[in-house]
């Protein structure tokens, strides 16, 4: 885990569905087994889906309270740095929302909370119940890479939000390794898995194979500036000036290494370099409404 401090990584995501739980067990035990001072590092998790009892699961103020306090004693920590409301939560109302993670936050139990894929509406709505209530609001937006380019971009300049972005790689499709077939190695190739099979089915429709031959005309430019795919991925997140920080997951070490040096090669990403893959993936930013503030 020292590589992780040594290349600028100081941020680890978990949350309390992951593995049922499990991936915050294995993080509480790194971290004790590595002696890391809590200062020095950044934990964050997620709180919706906690278990099957008609109370483990949604935004409630029980299931906030109760799920972050589980999640705590995995980890074996006092407190989180972040705790996401991982999905929005149609069935709870805005103001049990914004009151339950400020009650956490009172507690000392984090430091700040944020949403995980929602929609821009209920993010500028729990905004409005906390001005109006004088809490705090959502400070950190958790995203997948496609929101920012389509809802996102008035978040940030109208409520100065962090943002996190998760999947960089987009299920290992932006490093290549699927452009001709199925990479019979990877998680796409799980058979048993529903939501494998979802995302895979998502990339042999029509629209996922177009955007598989953008990634196919993104493999000149990496190996024009010495770098693999999955790395120009990476640093062209980093390299984006509302982005705070990028998630990423790995199921080999060797993989981990790759990713890691990209924080090393976002020099590389010059303006021309950045301009040339913009007109690519034909994804800058597109304002497609505006919202007055509360």
């Amino acid at each position: 885990m020292q590589i992780a401090f040594d290349n600028g990584i100081n941020h680890f995501d978990t949350a309390e569905v992951y593995s049922g739980g499990q991936s915050e067990i294995d993080m509480g035990c790194a971290i004790k087994k590595l002696g890391w001072s809590r200062s020095g590092f950044v934990i964050s998790t997620k709180i919706f889906w906690g278990g099957k009892g008609p109370n483990d699961r949604g935004l409630s103020r029980k299931h906030i309270v109760e799920g972050l306090n589980a999640s705590l004693k995995r980890l074996g920590l006092e407190y989180v740095d972040i705790v996401y409301a991982h999905r929005p939560d149609p069935d709870t109302p805005m103001t049990e929302i914004v009151r339950a993670f400020n009650f956490v936050i009172d507690q000392g139990k984090a430091f700040y909370w944020g949403t995980s894929e929602w929609p821009v509406h209920l993010i500028v709505e729990a905004h409005c119940v906390a001005n109006k209530l004088r809490l705090i609001p959502p400070l950190v937006i958790l995203f997948s890479v496609k929101r920012v380019e389509k809802e996102y971009v008035p978040l940030f300049n109208n409520y100065k939000m962090g943002a996190a972005v998760w999947s960089p790689l987009s299920g290992g499709v932006l490093t290549g390794k699927h452009n001709d077939h199925i990479d019979k190695d990877s998680r796409f190739a799980l058979e048993d898995n529903t939501q494998m099979q979802m995302l895979r089915d998502g990339w042999l429709s029509p629209e996922g194979k177009l955007k598989i031959e953008k990634v196919k005309r993104l493999m000149p430019i990496a190996e024009r500036i010495h770098v693999t795919p999955a790395q120009l991925a990476l640093a062209w997140c980093m390299k984006q000036p509302n982005v705070n920080t990028v998630i990423t997951g790995v199921s080999k070490p060797e993989q981990m290494i790759e990713n890691l040096e990209a924080v090393r090669l976002t020099s590389k990403l010059t303006p021309e370099i950045l301009k040339e893959i913009d007109d690519i993936m034909d994804n800058r930013p597109k304002l497609q409404f505006s919202f007055r503030d509360c």
